[in-house]
């Protein structure tokens, strides 16, 4: 049988991962919050990078996930993903943004459409998790930092001084010779 061996498709961990409660609580009920949620992807396809709190942010980046691939699989030209564009975009020019702009970028990704940072918190007051959603590829500056050229990384010191050694060996081979 050409069946898939189970065990190397699961983790061996056993973790108890349980689903965070998010608190997305709005005083119009649950048709608020959608409303909530559709303006924030609205404004991550508008803006390409947002700055909210965490549990929006984490929620949203769902849908507009689920949007953009959806554009992506099917075009414009399926009933269902314009419906569903529709639906998430209020502003009804984003939606040809969606597709001559966001698809054609990610038609090539193997991985996800949007990125996630932790924003730093205002000191002192009240702690609530901030972070900012970002489309990949926007035409903003990076918000990650290059750790590629620091220097005082575990792996640059130890390849730093690995080199000095191989450096130390092949000089004192030439002098011997």
């Amino acid at each position: 049988m050409n069946q898939a061996d189970v065990t190397k498709l699961m983790s061996q961990l056993r973790i108890a991962v349980r689903p965070n409660k998010r608190n997305l609580k709005n005083a119009d009920g649950p048709e608020g919050r959608l409303l909530k949620l559709r303006k924030t992807v609205t404004a991550l396809v508008k803006h390409e990078r947002i700055e909210l709190f965490y549990n929006r942010a984490d929620e949203a980046r769902g849908y507009a996930e689920l949007l953009i691939s959806n554009a992506i699989r099917h075009g414009d030209r399926h009933q269902a993903t314009m419906e569903l564009a529709d639906y998430w975009l209020l502003e009804k020019q984003l939606v040809h943004k969606l597709f001559k702009v966001l698809v054609p970028r990610y038609e090539n990704y193997n991985v996800s459409f949007t990125r996630m940072y932790k924003a730093p918190r205002d000191y002192p007051g009240i702690y609530y998790k901030r972070s900012v959603l970002e489309l990949r590829g926007n035409p903003y500056p990076t918000l990650a930092t290059d750790q590629s050229q620091n220097r005082n990384l575990l792996h640059n010191v130890l390849l730093d001084e690995a080199r000095k050694e191989f450096r130390r060996q092949k000089l004192s081979e030439l002098v011997h010779k």
